[in-house]
C-alpha cells in the first residue's frame, strides 16, 4: 500500500495554495512548490477542481485558488478526490476476499484501516499550513 505520486503532489499543491497570501497561484508556481512538472500537476489540479476543492481561472490573471471547501479540507478528503485512500488489504476493498468470516487477521486490518482514516480525517489543511510555517525551509538559496 502506497499513496500515488498524484496524491502526494495534490497535498503539496493544496498546502501551497492555503499558505499563499496572493490567493491565486499559477500552474508554474504550484509545480515549483510541489517539485513536479507542470504537465503532470495540471492533471492533478483538474481532479481537485472536479472535486470542488480548487477553482481554476484562465487568462493573464488566471491560476488556481482554494475554494472554501478546499480551505477546510482534510487529508482524507484530498486523497479521496485523487485516488481514494489505499486499502491495507484486498479483503477491505469492495467485494472483499470471501475469507472474512474465517480470517483471524481481518479484524486487525479493519481496525488499522479505521485508524488510518481517523488520522487522515484529523489532519486538516489548516493544521498542515500552520505546521509548515514552523518548519525550516528545505530549499537552499544560491549566491
Amino acid at each position: 500500500m502506497q499513496l500515488t505520486r498524484a496524491a502526494d503532489y495534490a497535498v503539496r499543491a493544496m498546502i501551497h495554495l492555503a499558505s499563499t497570501d496572493a490567493g491565486r497561484s499559477s500552474l508554474n508556481e504550484l509545480a515549483e512548490a510541489a517539485e513536479v512538472s507542470p504537465a503532470f500537476l495540471s492533471k492533478v489540479l483538474q481532479r481537485l477542481v472536479r472535486a470542488g476543492l480548487v477553482a481554476s481561472y484562465r487568462g493573464k490573471k488566471g491560476g488556481f485558488e482554494l475554494l472554501e471547501r478546499g480551505r477546510s479540507a482534510t487529508l482524507y478528503e484530498i486523497l479521496q478526490a485523487l485516488d481514494g485512500v489505499p486499502e491495507l488489504n484486498i479483503c477491505l476493498a469492495p467485494g472483499g476476499c470471501g475469507r472474512t468470516p474465517t480470517c483471524a487477521a481481518h479484524a486487525v486490518w479493519e481496525k488499522a484501516q479505521a485508524q488510518l482514516r481517523e488520522v487522515l480525517s484529523a489532519a486538516t489543511l489548516e493544521k498542515l499550513v500552520c505546521e509548515s510555517r514552523t518548519m525550516p525551509s528545505t530549499r537552499t538559496v544560491r549566491a
